[in-house]
Order: C-alpha cells, then structure tokens, then sequence
C-alpha cells in the first residue's frame, strides 16, 4: 500500500465531540491539527481551557492541535479538511468554505445522516457544493469518548478512488485505531444515516423494558432495512456486514453513549423530542434523519416499517407503546425478502 507523507497539516471544522475527539486523534498521530469552532467564545474557552470542558472533558488537548473560529483562516494553506458539522449544516458550512480553499483540497467527512428536505447524502452535498474534488467518507463504530481515550476502535473509509481512499485511511490509521479502506460512498453513507434512527427505536423499547429478545429482534430486522434501502441506492451489500453497517448500527443500539438510543429511551419515559433533547444537549442526529430516511424510502418504494414507526413517533405524536403494536401486527412472511 502507498502511504501518505507522515505529518500533514489537517483543518478539522466542528468542534462538536466527535470532531474533537478525530482532532486529538490526529495530533496524537504526529499531525498538525487546526480545530475549527464556529463560536468565537467557544473557541476562546477551547483555548483557555486547553481542553472541551462541554463535551470531552478529560480529553487534553495534545501538542500540534490549535484551534481557530475564522473560517479562512483556519484553512489557509491546508489542502486536507475533515468536515464533522452535524448533517443540517453540512451545506452552509460547504457553501461559507468554497471561497476559501484552491482546486485540489482533499475533504473527508465524518457527517453521518441526510439532508432534510433534499434526503441528499453527504457525497452528493459535497458534490453539489464544491464540485469535483478528491473526496472520501468516514464512519464506523466509534465513539468519540472512547477516541478521544485512545481506546481500541475501527472504522471504514470510503471513496470511489481507492488510492485516495488509503491516503486517507493512513492518517488515521495507528496501533488501536485502525482503519480500513471501502470502494462503496453510498453503502457506508447509508449505514451511517439508518442506523441512527433505528437506535432511537431500540431505546424506546428499552425503555418500556420489552427485554433482550425486542432489543435482538430489532437490530436485526432493522439491518434488512438498512441494506434495502442502500442497495436500492446502489450500495453494496458487503458493507452493510461490516463496520459501518452492523458494527455501526450494534454500537448505537446496545450503548447509553449513544445519544440517539437515549432519546428512545427519554420517548419511553413520555418526554416529547423537544424535552428529551434539551436533557440531552447535543445534537440527536437520528431525529432528522427519521424524516429524511422515510422520505427516501417512500421516493425508492423500499419497504422500512420500523423507520416509519419511528418517523410517526417523532412527528405525528404517536406513542412508542402503539408503534411497537403496529410492528407486531400482520401476517407472518418469508425473513429475506
């Protein structure tokens, strides 16, 4: 495999927990990292700090990693940028970058979910956005605390030049994260998106404490509408067996880290979505991507009862309790189809 030159200068833009836990990795690693934050005060306390005191607390800053709140400046003169907004900013962020970089920027993404309103994938908002470009995604079973620990993981990297796709798996590839290399944007998208919104579903039934055999049965019929919907979009049914489909999709499901899973289980409590995000207070990215992955699904004609139920849930005031009544219901049918 050809490797990418050791130390690269990389501007990581969103300073959420997960964009800071890829940035401390990457410093760790030997790069020069540039964290961006879009807040000016949020960037002055990242400073002062030395550390994010909201999100990853424990988690020092190494030597390499500056942070910035000017756009330009943070990506001036830097040809590699990691986008980690969440999926509602992904175009405005893009949109506010395009005058700043020159032709031939690497951008990486680590967005997981789709646009409302368009249900575009991240690949299809960077292309509509920026253009032709080199361009890979990032995503797997990973959560940022544990990262940002330097605890084993394991993610998949995909873009549709591959040996784009291993330059960019060797900036994130050390001894305990390890990162392997996929052909299949779309696939890898897909599982990044479903998955989300299927972990609100497995939280809820938690919640309303339906035992190990729900939770199970959930994952894995969950899984087929995963890999229905992807392979409808051309993805390759390969990726959804590996670690940005069913690792990705246990991790979210089975974990209290998982604010998605939290929220089912705030639903099960009676908390409307509103009230379980503020006792969250971050970004539940499986909540937009309820409607934007029921949008699709009905655009594709691709069967995805448990989305729907988690879509009526969400935005039609239905309660969990009768959702999963509603997925019981029907007459018994052929597991692979």
């Amino acid at each position: 495999m050809e490797t990418a030159p050791r130390q690269q200068s990389i501007a990581v833009l969103g300073a959420g927990s997960w964009g800071t836990a890829l940035a401390i990795h990457l410093a760790r690693a030997g790069h020069r990292i540039t964290l961006w934050a879009h807040r000016p005060e949020h960037a002055a306390q990242l400073l002062a700090d030395g550390h994010n005191a909201r999100y990853l607390p424990d988690a020092a800053f190494p030597v390499g990693l500056s942070v910035q709140s000017d756009l330009a400046t943070a990506v001036a003169g830097i040809n590699t940028i990691l986008v980690v907004v969440p999926s509602h900013a992904l175009r405005s962020v893009l949109t506010i970058l395009k005058p700043c970089i020159v032709p031939g920027t690497r951008i990486i993404w680590a967005t997981k979910g789709l646009e409302l309103g368009t249900a575009c994938l991240p690949h299809q908002v960077v292309e509509e956005t920026l253009g032709t470009c080199p361009m890979a995604v990032l995503s797997g079973p990973t959560f940022a605390r544990e990262v940002a620990a330097g605890l084993p993981a394991a993610v998949a990297v995909a873009a549709r030049n591959q040996h784009f796709a291993h330059e960019v798996a060797e900036l994130f590839h050390t001894g305990r994260f390890r990162a392997y290399t996929s052909p299949d944007l779309i696939g890898v998208e897909v599982g990044g998106a479903v998955k989300n919104v299927l972990a609100i579903a497995t939280g809820a039934a938690d919640g309303l404490h339906f035992g190990a055999n729900s939770r199970a049965a959930l994952i894995t019929r969950g899984l087929a509408e995963v890999m229905r919907l992807g392979l409808a979009l051309g993805g390759q049914a390969a990726t959804f067996m590996g670690l940005a489909g069913l690792g990705d999709l246990v991790l979210t499901c089975t974990d209290d880290q998982s604010r998605n899973r939290r929220m089912g289980l705030a639903l099960a409590r009676g908390l409307t979505s509103e009230q379980a995000h503020q006792e969250i207070g971050q970004v539940v990215e499986g909540v937009q991507a309820a409607s934007a992955v029921w949008t699709l699904a009905q655009r594709e004609g691709v069967r995805m009862p448990i989305t729907e139920q988690v879509y009526r849930i969400l935005y039609e005031g239905l309660s969990p309790l009768a959702a999963v009544e509603a997925l019981t219901q029907g007459s018994a049918k052929p597991e692979f189809l």
